[in-house]
């Protein structure tokens, strides 16, 4: 008997086989990836359904494995033969190990292409031999407060009672690539970690406000990058940082200053548009959130929209703050006790309801080019990578 680690994808399993196979096989790359940037050493077994890694500590390489989108959970099995008698035996031990000897208990049965017995049969078998060990047990599948898996393959009996649940989706690099606006707020980190969920590889695309920017906001948004990037360790994630600041003093010296922030986001936009040409990415990703604040409102996303010449992606524009926030907390990208991220252009009272027409009759008034180019010039590119954050 060995133990090792299964993991489970969900969604990859119901592809046509030719892209199964591919998404499959990069799911295996980021694990691998993950894997070595940790110092495990290990080796990858690929079944139907299932991908098994065996290695030195299984306990740790579950815990890893389970951070890689596209794996819905990991948990660490005993091999054995995937014979009743085999399978009953090793739960029971597992049973013993987990110090578990009395309460609601429930058998979960799985049998692939092994003849001789069903599902229910194998379920009701192990239940039994757990029954006549430990009588102080009680049945109850609906409500069970302990769990034991078993599952009989063709290459082998596989037992556990504990899953690791991963965050699901699909693969990172099976999706294309993005630029992803990144502040060190609430919204834009959980924006990008969901469409990284659905396997986009990110460019991330950070604004340094400079004097006009809150003193924590640079460092709380290199914060984030690095928390993103444990979710695909021994990968890079691309980060390009501009410099704001000539274009906020250019905006101060306009006379409106109700259009600012809309004024601000199609500038935003402009240059993500510009970045992501440079990077082949196919959209720009924001944490745009529909009416959250005055630049979000439906009048002003359009606007905004207007200036990029990429599609943009908005994986938030739905959610409440609330969901934002649990997500936030759940991935670890929320920060209890936020610095100063306060931005000093910000007017007192912002425009709701802008108008195309106005807010290019203002752009007019700023040396637009000369401001794009000269972002462009200035800016400077990093890597988030397992963890750190360095210059590239």
């Amino acid at each position: 008997m060995e133990r090792l680690v299964m993991v489970r994808y969900g969604e990859l399993f119901l592809k046509s086989p030719p892209v199964m196979h591919h998404y499959i096989g990069i799911l295996k790359r980021n694990l691998t990836w993950a894997l070595k940037a940790s110092g495990m050493d290990h080796t990858i077994e690929d079944h139907r359904g299932r991908l098994y890694i065996h290695g030195d500590d299984p306990e740790e390489i579950a815990k890893l494995a389970a951070r890689c989108f596209g794996v819905v959970d990991t948990s660490v099995v005993t091999r054995t033969d995937p014979t009743m008698d085999a399978l009953a035996t090793e739960a029971v031990a597992r049973v013993t190990e987990s110090g578990v000897r009395s309460g609601r208990f429930a058998v979960r049965a799985r049998r692939d292409r092994v003849p001789g017995f069903s599902s229910q049969e194998l379920g009701a078998y192990v239940g039994s031999a757990i029954l006549d060990q430990y009588p102080e047990f009680t049945v109850d599948l609906k409500n069970p407060e302990y769990e034991i898996t078993v599952e009989a393959r063709t290459f082998g009996g596989y037992v556990t009672d504990h899953f690791i649940p991963g965050p699901g989706g699909l693969p990172l690099g099976t999706q294309g690539r993005a630029v992803c606006l990144l502040s060190a707020g609430i919204d834009s980190p959980v924006a990008a970690w969901l469409m990284m969920r659905r396997g986009t590889e990110l460019i991330l695309l950070h604004f340094d406000g400079g004097r006009f920017a809150g003193s924590a906001t640079k460092e709380d948004a290199y914060r984030h990058a690095k928390t993103l990037s444990m979710y695909c360790l021994g990968s890079e994630i691309r980060i390009v940082e501009i410099p704001m600041e000539p274009f906020f003093t250019a905006l101060a010296g306009l006379p409106e200053p109700r259009s600012r922030c809309v004024l601000c986001k199609r500038f935003m936009h402009r240059v993500a548009s510009l970045v992501g040409e440079d990077f082949q990415c196919s959209s720009i990703v924001n944490g745009d959130n529909l009416g959250q604040v005055a630049s979000q409102t439906l009048e002003n996303l359009a606007v905004v929209s207007a200036a990029a010449t990429l599609p943009i992606l908005r994986p938030l524009i739905t959610y409440d703050k609330v969901e934002v926030i649990d997500l936030a907390k759940k991935i670890g990208t929320f920060i209890a006790t936020p610095g100063d991220h306060a931005c000093r252009a910000v007017p007192k009272k912002p425009a709701t309801g802008a108008i195309i027409e106005e807010i290019e009759k203002e752009e007019g008034m700023l040396p637009m080019d000369t401001l794009i180019r000269e972002a462009m010039a200035g800016a400077i590119h990093r890597v988030a990578l397992s963890g750190s954050v360095r210059e590239r």
